[in-house]
């Protein structure tokens, strides 16, 4: 009986290749063994594996987060020409896997192939196809490169193709809830690893919060919902390519999509984490509100609009996800690095017992002091070599500022020796000096405690023969010596200079190396603002709430005006539900104050590139920064005339004079200041106010401003109190508003 029986040979295990970014193989490779897949291999950039039946496949289709092509070989041969491709493709049975009136399109990847043209290859699989199909249907299928109803994958490694059926259509990290992805938006199979290597999984308990504070469209909370959900990626998904293919098991895929609907109904029932996105840009807070919506997680996920500098943490313990910005020009990634300094320190300082996974794909973005990193994975975003970096909060609140130990001293000068210009002897001091700056000290120390003041003025040429200006900046000590008359000898006022700076030293107890010193001399146009010779180290330091980058030695003015600061404070409580207007805005100091004081958007003009750069590192270091936050090179009254906005507060602090050669550029601002003031007016609105200050000591304002405006004299009360000595004062302040 046996004899008779026909023998079925037994059906060989069908072989599959998952395709993935590089850095994702062994993700991949963990998911192909949870759904059965057998005799697996991790290559670079694919995993493959056997199986008796389609159902590793079809999970991979529904269930993979990392994958992005599901394959299914065909054929596989020795193929050292096209001949050899189009002859060996034709062998294939191509109407048994679709028919004649289903599209297709075939592509191609080489490596180390003597085929070195894809398209070629390609041309010839295809040919091969529709040759046979015309051969035995009388019909050749159309070419669809767009949306083919089938896709057929070559893949050639040195001699050998293998030639494979494409069982996901469209890439697995096309969702489907995504409509729009932003300026720079990253896969969603990318998304879901940043999430799932930080820590993201599934038995996130409910006390638990995953936070972006930067979350653009919103992909990575989108993921991140979707792990902790247990929720299939692949359930949006309207389209497969295995739906038109012959061997599909419909009963199979719709099993298996009843039990995904199955868990992701059984995931609503438990409480979830906590699932909440920050972004300052509002169009970004729209687009990800409308990706969540299209995810089916509305009630899961919370997208609101506001700045870095504001977000806290709702929970007492969490997981930060984030790819901030990372510049593409080198100047935009001079000023975003400070971004990455204030999440660093908002993370240390707030977020304690939370971790963060913080994905950049400028890695050297990432060397943050007080970062310790716990681990980094190398990833990809595209051909883009990208970092993603774990780390634990520190727990480290906000550093404490610098206390000086001022000493009285009371020895006479010495000579010195003119070799001893920056060597002192700890004998030689300045008595008048040192007992003007003592007495100085004692008082603006306590009242700059008082006020939380850490970078103020403790002598502007108080006496006559030691003319200089000194200012601390936190833990360094700023020195600025006027030039002396010509009727001074040179000699003895290097020498007066010698002795003032060993006296500092001593009466501060300040290191040579916290103290920088400048030469203040008259300048012609914009040489202040020139670069000077030495480092280009910034340092960063408070001034209230806000931080601020200054620098010591590159430039005569360090970036930061400390006679401005009351007129900063005044900025921001008036910003408040208003545009912000920065004219002449330098550094953006102003600027930042702004935005502090919840400015609804900001402008800040200049011509200086170096400075724009430098207002942007300043919005950036305090947590405020896209497309809200306007930086515009161009010269400021150039810019009035031809400006169509209005603003509700305009800052203008010009220059005395500047002569800017190579654009035909002259300004003055006692010349000038009734022209730039009326089409500055022509931009404030209705109930708008403008502040106009100038440190011209001869300055004097055009009475007939006061025709036109209402305009108000407020000198006195932004002159804080360590320039109250100067005589005239150090600045003119003026605020305009419209006459009703």
């Amino acid at each position: 009986m046996s004899n008779t029986l026909s023998i079925r040979k037994k059906k060989s295990p069908s072989h599959f290749t998952a395709t993935c970014s590089s850095g994702m193989e062994d993700l991949v490779r963990e998911e192909v063994s949870s759904f059965g897949g057998k005799r697996i291999k991790a290559m670079s950039g694919a995993v493959s594996w056997y199986s008796d039946s389609l159902e590793s496949a079809y999970r991979m289709c529904l269930w993979s987060r990392f994958a992005s092509r599901i394959l299914i070989t065909l054929a596989s041969f020795e193929a050292n020409n096209p001949e050899d491709l189009y002859r060996e493709a034709g062998k294939i049975d191509w109407e048994d896997n679709f028919s004649n009136d289903r599209s297709f399109a075939v592509s191609c990847t080489l490596t180390g192939s003597k085929l070195n043209n894809s398209h070629y290859a390609s041309l010839k699989i295809k040919d091969a196809i529709a040759d046979r199909f015309r051969h035995h249907t009388g019909k050749r299928p159309d070419i669809d490169l767009k949306s083919p109803d089938i896709r057929i994958n070559l893949h050639i490694e040195g001699s050998r193709a293998t030639v494979a059926l494409d069982l996901t259509g469209e890439s697995l990290h096309r969702r489907g809830y995504r409509s729009e992805g932003g300026t720079a938006p990253l896969k969603e199979t990318l998304a879901a690893t940043i999430a799932h290597l930080s820590g993201v999984h599934k038995d996130m308990p409910a006390d638990t919060c995953i936070m972006d504070p930067m979350c653009g469209s919103g992909t990575l909370l989108i993921e991140a919902a979707f792990i902790s959900g247990d929720i299939a990626p692949g359930l949006l998904r309207s389209r497969f390519g295995f739906i038109s293919w012959h061997r599909h098991r419909a009963k199979m895929w719709d099993d298996l999509v009843q039990e995904a609907i199955s868990r992701e109904d059984r995931s609503t029932e438990k409480q979830w984490p906590l699932i909440i996105g920050y972004d300052a840009d509002p169009r970004a807070v729209a687009m990800a509100r409308k990706n969540v919506i299209n995810a089916g997680l509305k009630d899961k996920i919370i997208i609101k609009q506001r700045p870095l500098a504001d977000i806290s943490p709702p929970l007492s313990k969490g997981i930060i996800l984030t790819n901030p910005p990372y510049g593409e020009r080198m100047s935009e990634k001079k000023a975003v690095m400070y971004l990455y300094h204030c999440l660093a320190r908002i993370f240390n300082a707030s977020f304690v017992d939370w971790h963060m996974g913080l994905f950049t794909a400028n890695p050297d973005l990432a060397d943050i002091p007080g970062m310790l990193w716990q681990r980094r994975y190398r990833l990809y975003n595209g051909p883009i070599r990208c970092k993603l970096l774990i780390a634990k909060s520190k727990g480290v609140k906000t550093e404490r500022h610098h206390t000086w130990q001022v000493k009285k001293i009371g020895v006479k000068g010495e000579n010195i020796p003119e070799s001893c210009t920056h060597t002192f002897s700890a004998k030689v001091i300045a008595e008048d000096f040192g007992n003007r700056l003592y007495k100085n000290c004692r008082k603006l120390m306590p009242w700059a405690e008082r006020n939380n003041i850490t970078c103020f003025r403790i002598y502007d040429a108080d006496l006559p023969d030691y003319n200089m200006a000194i200012d601390i900046y936190e833990r360094w000590v700023h020195v600025q010596e006027y030039a002396p008359p010509p009727s001074v000898p040179k000699e003895k006022a290097q020498k007066r200079f010698r002795q003032a700076l060993q006296t500092i030293m001593k009466i501060l107890s300040v290191d040579r190396s916290d103290l920088f010193i400048k030469i203040r001399q008259r300048q012609q146009g914009k040489a202040q603002y020139q670069k000077r010779s030495g480092s280009a180290r910034l340092y960063t330091v408070h001034e209230g709430d806000c931080l601020f980058l200054v620098n010591f030695t590159s430039y005569l003015d360090t970036g930061l005006f400390l006679d401005h600061r009351k007129t900063r404070a005044m900025i921001a409580a008036v910003s408040e539900g208003r545009t912000f207007l920065n004219l002449f805005g330098y550094t953006g100091t102003a600027t930042v104050y702004a935005a502090k004081g919840k400015a609804t958007s900001t402008t800040t003009v200049d011509l200086s590139e170096t400075y724009l750069i430098r207002a942007q590192a300043n919005m950036y270091l305090n947590g405020y920064g896209g497309p809200l936050h306007r930086f515009v090179k161009e010269d400021c009254c150039k810019w009035l005339k031809k400006n169509q906005e209005k603003y509700g507060v305009i800052f203008i602090d010009p220059p005395t004079f500047s002569n800017v050669r190579h654009k035909n550029i002259v300004f003055d601002v006692q010349r000038d200041h009734v022209k730039m003031l009326t089409l500055a007016m022509k931009c404030l609105s209705a109930d708008g106010i403008l502040i106009f200050s100038t440190n011209s000591r001869k300055f004097k304002l055009d009475p007939g401003l006061k025709e036109v405006f209402r305009v108000k004299d407020i000198t006195q009360k932004t002159i804080p109190e360590d320039f109250r000595s100067k005589t005239p004062p150090v600045h003119r302040c003026y605020e305009f508003s419209h006459k009703v």
